[in-house]
C-alpha cells in the first residue's frame, strides 16, 4: 500500500520550503545586491548614511545570497594577457651577482679581481683579474649550482658555468627556464587574482590559456582600461643603494648600476646600484597612512629575512641616501638617520590619497614577477547583457510553458502535480545556484531551459508505467506504488548518465562550458529530488483523502 512516513513528508516539504526562501533574494535583485555591498564596506571600516540606507534596502535576517551574474549577463571587461617570461632571466642573474662576488671574494689570490662584465640580459659575465685561476673560480660558482626542484627537471640544476677566455659565463639551464616560466606564470596568476579580490569586484574569471596567457574576465567593472590599471602595474618594489644623484639624464651607469629617474623631483635622476638590499616580495603588509606632515603615505611591514637585512643595511650605512625604486622610478630616496630594526617603515612621495590606496593595494597583492602584455581587449557594455537576459528569460517562460500545457494536457491532475512540481524545481535551483554563489552565464540559462525540458522526463516515465499497471486490472492504489517502483531505475540510470556528462563538462571544460555543466548538474539534481519525491508525495497525499475507486492518467 501507499505510505510515507510523516517525518519524510515533513523532511521533503522542509526542503523545498528552504530552496524557495534562498531563491527569494533574485526576485529583488538590486535591492539585496546593495544590502550585500553595503554591508561589505561596514565589514571593511567604511559607514555613511548613504551606506545604511542601502544596508536596510533588504532585511539583515533574511537569506541574501544571489546568483551572480556572467560577463556576458553583466557587462564588463575581458583581457587577454601575456606573460613576459623572459623578465625572469635578467632578474634572476641581477640577483645572483651579490652572492658569486662575495663567493668569489676569498679566492682574489687566485683569481685576481673581479669585474662585472655589460652583456646580454640573460647572461652573467664576470671578467676574472688572473685567467690562470679561471679553473678555481669555476668550481667555485658551479658550487652555488642548486638542483631544480620539479619533476620534469630532477637531476639538473639552476645553472650552467662556462669560461671565454679571461671571462667567467653563468647563464640558467634550460629545464630552471622551463621550471622558471612555469612559476612565473602561476604567481602571476595568483597576483592578478589577489589583486582583483582586494578591490571586492564580484565573481572575476581568472584562468590560464595555453603556456604563458592569461584570461581575465570582471563582470561589473566600467571598462577593460580600468581593469589594466588595477592588474597591469608590476608594483616592483626594491631599496636600493644609492651611488650617486644628477641632473645629466645621459649619464653613464657603471656596470652593475642603473640610471633611473626621480618621480618626485622633475629633472632629477639616480646611479643606483642594480642588485636590492630587499625586495616588495619581502613585504607582509602594506598599508595607506599619513606622514607626520598630514601629506598621503604608504606604511610597510617586511617579513623575518627582510626586516633583518634591511635592519643591518640601515645599521651599517648612517648617513646614506637609500633609494625606494618603484617600477624602475624613484619615489623616495631618504638619508638614512639611524639604525631601523623591527622592519617596518614608511613611503612618502607626492601621493594623493587614491594613490597611496592604490599602491597599498598592489604592494599587499605582491609584485608581477613579470611585465603583462595584453593582446585582446574587450568592454562588454551592461545593455548588450540586458538583451541577453531578456533573450534568456523569454527562451525559458516559452519552454516553461510549453512544458506545463503539454503536461497537463496530457496526463490531467497528474500532469498539474508534475507541473507544480516543475515550478518547485526551478526554485529550487536558483536557491541551490545563490547559496553557492554560483556564476550564470547565457550558456548557463541555456542549461536551466534543458533542465526545464529534462525535470519532467521522470515523470513522464512513472505516469507512463501507472499507466501499464492499471491495464493488469490491478487496484490504483498498486498501480500507483508500482509505477514508482518499476520507473526508479530507468530514471536513475537516464540522470545518472547525463550527471556523469555533466560532470565531465565541468572537469574538462572552461567558462561558459562550465556555467553551462553547473546549471545542468545541479538541475539533475533537483530534478530527481522533485520527480522521485514531491510528486509522489502530493500524488499520495491526493490519493489518501480522496480515495478514488479508480484513477485517470
Amino acid at each position: 500500500m501507499l505510505q510515507i512516513d510523516t517525518w519524510k513528508r515533513v523532511l521533503i516539504w522542509l526542503t523545498c520550503l528552504i530552496g524557495l526562501m534562498l531563491a527569494v533574494p533574485n526576485l529583488f535583485y538590486t535591492q539585496v545586491e546593495r544590502h550585500n555591498d553595503a554591508a561589505a564596506a561596514i565589514e571593511l571600516g567604511i559607514n555613511d548614511a548613504e551606506i545604511q540606507r542601502d544596508l536596510a534596502a533588504w532585511p539583515g535576517w533574511a537569506p541574501s545570497g544571489l546568483v551572480n551574474l556572467g560577463l556576458d549577463l553583466r557587462g564588463g571587461a575581458h583581457l587577454l594577457a601575456e606573460v613576459q617570461v623572459g623578465d625572469v632571466y635578467e632578474t634572476r642573474m641581477q640577483a645572483m651577482w651579490p652572492e658569486i662576488r662575495d663567493a668569489l671574494r676569498p679566492e682574489r689570490d687566485v683569481v685576481g679581481a673581479i669585474r662585472r662584465q655589460d652583456g646580454p640580459v640573460d647572461q652573467l659575465r664576470i671578467r676574472i683579474g688572473n685567467p690562470d685561476g679561471m679553473d678555481r673560480a669555476l668550481e667555485v660558482v658551479r658550487g652555488l649550482a642548486r638542483p631544480i626542484q620539479t619533476l620534469s627537471g630532477a637531476g639538473a640544476t639552476d645553472i650552467q658555468v662556462r669560461a671565454e677566455g679571461d671571462v667567467l659565463i653563468v647563464e640558467l639551464t634550460e629545464a630552471e627556464k622551463t621550471a622558471t616560466d612555469e612559476r612565473t606564470v602561476r604567481q602571476s596568476l595568483e597576483i592578478v587574482r589577489r589583486r582583483i579580490d582586494e578591490v571586492g569586484t564580484r565573481e572575476p574569471t581568472i584562468q590560464r590559456q595555453g603556456a604563458d596567457r592569461i584570461l581575465i574576465q570582471v563582470p561589473g567593472i566600467g571598462s577593460a582600461a580600468e581593469l589594466k590599471k588595477i592588474i597591469g602595474t608590476t608594483a616592483q618594489l626594491t631599496f636600493n643603494p644609492v651611488v650617486s644623484r644628477t641632473a645629466d639624464a645621459n649619464a653613464i651607469a657603471g656596470p652593475g648600476d642603473a640610471l633611473i629617474p626621480s618621480i618626485d623631483e622633475e629633472g632629477t635622476f639616480y646611479i643606483i646600484e642594480t642588485s636590492p638590499v630587499v625586495t616588495g616580495e619581502e613585504l607582509v603588509d602594506a598599508q595607506p597612512s599619513f606622514d607626520q606632515n598630514g601629506n598621503p603615505a604608504v606604511n610597510f611591514r617586511f617579513n623575518t629575512s627582510g626586516a633583518r637585512k634591511f635592519g643591518e643595511y640601515t645599521a651599517e650605512n648612517i648617513g646614506a641616501p637609500f633609494a625606494i625604486v618603484l617600477d624602475d622610478e624613484v619615489i623616495s630616496a631618504p638619508v638614512i638617520q639611524s639604525h631601523i630594526p623591527g622592519g617596518s617603515g614608511i613611503i612618502t612621495g607626492r601621493f594623493t590619497v587614491e594613490d597611496s590606496t592604490n599602491l597599498a593595494v598592489l604592494l599587499r597583492a605582491g609584485a608581477l614577477p613579470a611585465e603583462l602584455v595584453f593582446l585582446e581587449e574587450r568592454t562588454i557594455g551592461p545593455e548588450l547583457g540586458q538583451d541577453s537576459i531578456d533573450a534568456g528569460q523569454v527562451a525559458t517562460i516559452v519552454a516553461f510553458a510549453a512544458v506545463l500545457v503539454f503536461m497537463a494536457l496530457s496526463y490531467g491532475l497528474f500532469g498539474i502535480f508534475a507541473n507544480i512540481a516543475l515550478i518547485l524545481n526551478i526554485g529550487l535551483l536558483f536557491g541551490v545556484l545563490s547559496l553557492i554563489g554560483a556564476t550564470l552565464t547565457l550558456p548557463g540559462i541555456a542549461g536551466i531551459v534543458l533542465t526545464v525540458g529534462m525535470a519532467v522526463d521522470a515523470n513522464v516515465l512513472v505516469f507512463e508505467r501507472i499507466r501499464e499497471e492499471l491495464k493488469t486490472a490491478k487496484g490504483p492504489a498498486r498501480a500507483i506504488e508500482l509505477g514508482y517502483e518499476r520507473a526508479l531505475s530507468a530514471i536513475l540510470d537516464a540522470n545518472v548518465t547525463t550527471f556523469i556528462t555533466a560532470t565531465i563538462l565541468f572537469a574538462m571544460g572552461s567558462g561558459p562550458v562550465r556555467g553551462f555543466a553547473i546549471t545542468l548538474g545541479l538541475g539533475i539534481l533537483t530534478s530527481v529530488f522533485t520527480a522521485i519525491f514531491v510528486t509522489r508525495l502530493m500524488v499520495v497525499t491526493w490519493f489518501e483523502r480522496r480515495r478514488p475507486k479508480t484513477i485517470e492518467v
